[in-house]
């Protein structure tokens, strides 16, 4: 599948060109014919006899906005003077900053919020420590904590190269669910001494997102911190995942009039996504799961199953693959109704799709490169998505984690129970109203108004009737 022109590699030249009557079209026939695509163009500014004007021109990725630039300063007449990546400028100095909330413009100021007036509120929060979400920034504040080795498609280049996409992540929520993030990245891959930082800074914090830490020592970082911290513990990665997944799956199969626990669902990839769909999969009533991997399927019998080294795909093989299916991917998918691949891309053809139920539908969610073509998937199933913001239903973990955390922090969660995920997913499904439902459109737009405000509150009420059943069986309460 052949990249298109993106805006991710979009960038700006700035050229001057003879005033000819003809110069501008040769200028955008020379970016088309080279296959760009022109997004802008500004006149900066102009005389008698040329133009300065600035070129902005989405490419394919950063050879091929070389040649765009090449291709224009070939025109006759055409001077460049600079270009611009703008996806690198939007990241000059950082995405982040931190403002005052509260004015400092004399001494009276200054001696609230600073010394010595701020003692009495050390004190307060020293003789009742539940003040700190009142009396500081914890009350809307998580960490995004990563240690580098799993950062999107990109594997471990390191917690320092992890610091754009930490800073984006905190950048989206605030964007979307006004909760003020702040990005960690810690220089170890030891998961001992991850989970003791982490517990270490957690005082400062509302909750902690784990972001971009590889399989499966993400699994372990998340459990003990979930055990050892009064705060909601959330790895993206897996949960987020999962939760759009279920929600877009629930959507897919009203399009096709399909339940969820008679279909078959095979899934490829059981890493830290893999398996969190799973889990939650199983969890929302699916009955009939097969789970392939880089070894084939998952079944009890298999060495790296049965050698007690892999608690997680123990787990997933005694708890999917009910007809004990065996053989391959394209061996299991044969007759299935649903395909979600969270994998590696190009393992399938639209041929392969082709062998599934009537009115399947396949979410293939590998990025950049999906499992299988979108566009010929599309010829054989009924709904398709990916992971890609340049196809219909995009599965973007942009319309969970903000919700989800607005939605902790305002009940005071101290943890995120399947209780919790499964509510946000029927939430964010039902964004999507039965009128709007298609083919092409089972998820909202993240940029949609209710997105983030129906799942936050779907995530308070789940918390809310967890609380209400945990009295009322209470020995307390007998």
């Amino acid at each position: 599948m052949s990249a298109m022109p993106s805006v991710s590699n979009s960038i700006t030249v700035r050229l001057e060109l003879p005033g000819r009557a003809t110069a501008v079209s040769e200028l955008t026939t020379a970016v088309e014919r080279s296959g760009g695509l022109i997004t802008a163009l500004d006149i900066t500014s102009s005389d008698n006899a040329r133009l300065s004007i600035d070129v902005t021109a989405a490419a394919r990725d950063g050879g091929h906005a070389d040649e765009l630039v090449a291709a224009m300063g070939a025109v006759e007449g055409v001077h460049i003077n600079k270009v611009s990546d703008r996806t690198f400028l939007a990241h000059l100095g950082g995405k982040l900053k931190i403002e005052s909330k509260v004015p400092i413009r004399n001494r009276d100021d200054l001696s609230m919020i600073y010394t010595p007036g701020v003692a009495r509120v050390c004190m307060a929060i020293a003789e009742k420590p539940e003040d700190a979400r009142r009396l500081t920034i914890k009350r809307n504040t998580i960490a995004v904590v990563t240690d580098g080795t799993a950062v999107l498609g990109l594997g471990d280049i390191g917690p320092l190269a992890a610091l754009p996409v930490m800073e984006g992540k905190a950048a989206l929520f605030k964007r979307f669910a006004d909760i003020d993030a702040f990005p960690i990245c810690l220089d170890t891959k030891d998961s001992d001494e991850i989970v003791r930082t982490v517990k270490a800074i957690a005082p400062a914090f509302a909750g902690i997102n784990l972001e971009d830490i590889s399989a499966p020592r993400c699994f372990e970082i998340e459990k003990r911190l979930r055990e050892e911290l009064d705060i909601p513990v959330f790895h993206d990665d897996q949960h987020g995942t999962a939760i759009v997944a279920l929600a877009a799956l629930r959507n897919a199969l009203r399009v096709v009039n399909k339940d969820l626990s008679e279909v078959r669902v095979v899934q490829s990839g059981a890493g830290a996504a893999g398996t969190a769909i799973t889990r939650l999969l199983v969890r929302a009533g699916a009955r009939d799961v097969v789970i392939s991997d880089i070894n084939g399927i998952v079944t009890a019998d298999r060495e790296d199953v049965c050698d007690g080294n892999h608690p997680d795909l123990q787990w997933i093989a005694e708890h999917t693959n009910p007809r004990h299916v065996v053989g391959t991917l394209k061996d299991a998918l044969k007759d299935a109704d649903v395909f979600i691949g969270v994998s590696a891309p190009n393992l399938l053809t639209g041929d392969d799709i082709a062998t599934m139920a009537h009115d399947s539908i396949v979410f293939a969610l590998a990025n950049p490169e999906p499992e299988v073509d979108p566009n010929e998937a599309a010829q054989h199933a009924t709904v398709v998505a990916t992971g890609r913001s340049d196809f219909a239903n995009q599965i973007n973990n942009v319309l969970v984690f903000p919700g989800v955390f607005r939605g902790l922090l305002d009940a005071q969660a101290t943890d995120v129970t399947d209780a919790v995920m499964l509510a946000a997913a029927e939430a964010l499904a039902n964004v999507v109203t039965r009128d709007e439902l298609n083919p092409a459109y089972i998820v909202p737009s993240v940029f949609h108004a209710d997105v983030a405000k129906d799942v936050a509150a779907a995530v308070v009420e789940a918390i809310r009737l967890e609380q209400e059943e945990a009295q009322a069986t209470s020995p307390a309460s007998s």
